[in-house]
């Protein structure tokens, strides 16, 4: 009797330790959202340190941007009204004097944008422009390296020999998003604007005019 109750007695043990161990193991239920979770924050947290990093010379974030400076000893220059009776000649060519934009990066983007979407232009676009074939694969690689993770880069593919893309790099309230274009001997990157809430979609950006 005393042997039979030796052998119960182990065999619980055995099995206590056998569930402990089970409770470890990385394929147990709920291991694998929790190890994705955590590589998710950490790359969420990469990222929004990338973005501080290329913005931290701009100014706040919602700071409105300044109007152009006039040049230092020169007065505003208002338009010269012709004297009456003149007649008034179209510019050479058939020239049309530029309009200010009324919308686009120049107009809804922020001082904080504006900045930071001048540096992440410049990056992206130097290190796109190393590519001799840009195919989605290196331009995604590229991206990457550089900080911007997939969860934040859409519309990447290619047509012909032209790969294009875009970045949604909205932060702190902000609506900045890049848009691209490569195909080995020309890159052209870009400022755009993204609503400031809801999932990225180009089809709801606004480019430059």
């Amino acid at each position: 009797m005393r042997r039979r109750r030796r052998r119960l007695a182990v065999t619980a043990l055995a099995a206590l330790t056998l569930a402990a161990c089970g409770s470890e193991r990385p394929d147990s239920p709920g291991a694998p959202t929790r190890s994705a979770d955590a590589v998710s924050a950490r790359k969420d947290a990469a990222f929004t340190k990338m973005l501080d990093e290329v913005a931290r010379e701009c100014p706040p974030p919602g700071a409105k941007r300044k109007a152009p400076a006039t040049p230092k000893g020169e007065a505003p220059t208002a338009p010269v009204e012709p004297p009456p009776g003149a007649t008034v000649e179209p510019p050479p060519g058939g020239a049309v004097e530029p309009v200010a934009p009324t919308a686009g990066p120049e107009v809804e983007l922020d001082a904080r944008d504006w900045c930071a979407g001048v540096q992440h232009e410049q990056r992206v676009a130097e290190a796109v422009l190393r590519l001799k074939r840009p195919d989605p694969a290196q331009v995604r690689k590229v991206l990457n390296g550089l900080g911007y993770i997939d969860e934040r880069i859409h519309g990447l593919k290619r047509s012909g020999a032209v790969t294009t893309f875009a970045v949604d790099l909205r932060d702190k309230g902000g609506r900045l998003c890049l848009e691209g274009t490569a195909n080995g001997d020309l890159t052209e990157v870009e400022m755009c604007v993204a609503p400031v809430r809801g999932a990225f979609d180009i089809a709801n950006i606004t480019r430059r005019s």
